[in-house]
């Protein structure tokens, strides 16, 4: 019988430390099948953060460098210009990227690095506990905004996509999403479409991806994707922020 499917050799057999219903193992699980389908996963560098993704180095069969808590792109810009022949990537959530690491992020938009970033929004800092994120929507709750976000006191959540594609270093930017086999697949092709832009030597690349936090939510798998569906699709429209190589 022929073999219908299989798991990239991109990932390791490691059991993934996510909580159930976190939607990182997707994300990793398209990174890899896009880095494998490309051929380029031989010469690829991640670089992941603190934060839930901290130990992603263990699940991928690529060479990774682990970064201080929101210096990936800094790490990552790093090593592209040192090894210009390797693709490079971080991969970072929101708490890691949309705060701590807001210099890095928009800095290396700006200067156009030739690197690519997989941002993870869940709206919440999950490793850590559940403080309230640059990213957490007005009312949700959080440790740290106990009664809800309130957009008079924390201000608004910050459209990090919006603002990246802002940058004329930013080659491609796009915001995806998780949540269903059509979006995992959308996803997927946007993922692969901002790997592609740098094997070509193109400008700086970001795809977020809306997740979920099921444990800092204290709701179920189910109940999470729902809440994704019904709360931060319409806070944060999905779709192309930015494609210099889709113009005319």
């Amino acid at each position: 019988m022929g073999v219908v499917f299989q798991k990239t050799p991109v990932l390791t057999d490691v059991t993934l430390h996510y909580c159930p219903g976190c939607t990182h193992g997707i994300i990793h699980r398209i990174v890899a099948e896009v880095l494998e389908e490309l051929g380029v996963a031989e010469r690829t560098v991640g670089v992941c953060p603190v934060g839930c993704s901290v130990f992603a180095y263990k699940y991928f069969n690529i060479d990774f460098h682990e970064a201080a808590h929101g210096r990936a792109p800094a790490v990552a810009t790093g090593i592209k210009r040192c090894q210009p022949d390797r693709i490079v990537f971080s991969y970072q959530g929101d708490g890691d990227l949309a705060s701590i690491g807001n210099a890095e992020i928009n800095h290396a938009a700006m200067r156009a690095e030739k690197i690519t970033t997989i941002f993870v929004n869940n709206c919440i800092y999950g490793m850590t506990g559940g403080q309230m994120a640059p990213t957490t929507l007005v009312g949700m709750k959080a440790t740290t905004a106990p009664l809800g976000r309130d957009s008079d006191h924390y201000g608004f959540p910050m459209k990090v996509s919006e603002m990246i594609a802002s940058h004329d270093g930013a080659y491609y930017v796009e915001r995806v999403s998780v949540d269903s086999t059509k979006n995992i697949i959308g996803a997927k092709k946007a993922i692969k479409k901002a790997f592609q832009y740098q094997v070509e030597g193109k400008g700086f690349t970001f795809i977020e991806v809306l997740s979920t936090c099921p444990s800092n939510w204290a709701k179920t798998p189910v109940e999470s994707i729902k809440w994704l569906q019904e709360n931060m699709i319409p806070a944060f429209p999905l779709g192309v922020k930015k494609d210099k190589g889709g113009e005319a």
